[in-house]
């Protein structure tokens, strides 16, 4: 059972009356976010040239976008003002969920579209054939099911840890955090999270690594027209691969490395590049590097041609 009623984040530094600019820039890049993500949703869904598998799992990926920064964006505004920074175990357990389910989406998400794109640029031939809505269909139901179940076991062992302390070093509810604060046996947690890495994590890090080493092979040994076509797509996604990994690794290092001797500032703005980047990022860099979405975008903006 779990004794604890409440945790403080630690992390917050008092920085007086900035804090209000803080909050002001935070809610800007919130709103941008919100904004940049809905109008791409908007812009696939409503334009029959856009139904395609590619397109379908951007939406996936900007939906996925949209839910994590509305899980994570109001409870750092608040803890912003705040002077206290104090959350509810119920609210802290909750962010936790949907932080983790966040993660695991994004990266569900972007294995599916690099195996899509080695599809595509692999076997163009059969790629009709091998991507039918049925396998689109199935494909988004498992990033997005498989999570919900895997996250809901996690959250659900460390809710029943009782814990001995409520004092987070971070600037919000992470589950690794939660977990060093208990002082019963946390075996189990320990043994789910590692054979989850070892048999899912590790398995879509080779199907992105086997996709990619795919493409460049057929880049390699094919015409410049189907080089720029596979740049073009796979660009993008690689970028968007490559942010999403950098901020895995900020936010884990900090988590399991003893990092005294790194400034509070910097701590805080790599927390934050986790939780605030890859939202606004994938959005801008898809919006302005494909084609079709690009000229959509324009016209639907400003009435253009």
């Amino acid at each position: 059972r779990n004794f604890v009623s409440f945790f403080v984040l630690e992390a917050f530094l008092d920085v007086g009356l900035v804090k209000y600019l803080v909050f002001l820039f935070i809610m800007c890049f919130y709103v941008l976010t919100l904004f940049s993500n809905l109008l791409l949703i908007v812009v696939i869904c409503v334009n029959r040239t856009l139904h395609e598998p590619m397109y379908l799992f951007l939406v996936s990926l900007f939906v996925n976008e949209l839910y994590g920064s509305s899980g994570l964006f109001p409870l750092i505004l608040v803890q912003v003002l705040s002077d206290s920074h104090i959350v509810s175990a119920p609210l802290c357990f909750l962010q936790i969920f949907c932080l983790y389910m966040y993660v695991n989406v994004e990266f569900y998400t972007l294995a599916v579209m690099s195996y899509d794109r080695y599809l595509a640029i692999c076997r163009p031939l059969q790629y009709g054939a091998q991507m039918r809505a049925g396998k689109v269909a199935l494909l988004l139901a498992v990033s997005w099911l498989l999570p919900v179940v895997v996250i809901t076991v996690m959250t659900s062992l460390t809710v029943s840890l009782r814990l001995c302390g409520n004092v987070l070093d971070t600037l919000y509810c992470n589950n690794y955090s939660v977990v060093n604060l208990a002082c019963s046996d946390t075996t189990t947690n320990n043994i789910y999270g590692l054979v989850y890495t070892f048999l899912v994590l590790a398995g879509l890090t080779v199907l992105i690594v086997f996709s990619y080493l795919k493409i460049l092979k057929v880049c390699f040994s094919s015409s410049a027209q189907t080089r720029q076509k596979a740049a073009s797509t796979c660009v993008p996604h690689l970028a968007s691969l490559l942010n999403f990994s950098f901020g895995c690794f900020f936010e884990i290092a900090q988590s399991r490395v003893r990092m005294g001797g790194v400034p509070a500032a910097l701590r805080i703005i790599l927390s934050m590049y986790f939780v605030t980047c890859q939202p606004l990022f994938n959005p801008v860099l898809y919006g302005l590097n494909l084609t079709k979405i690009r000229v959509i975008c324009r016209n639907l903006l400003f009435h253009g041609p």
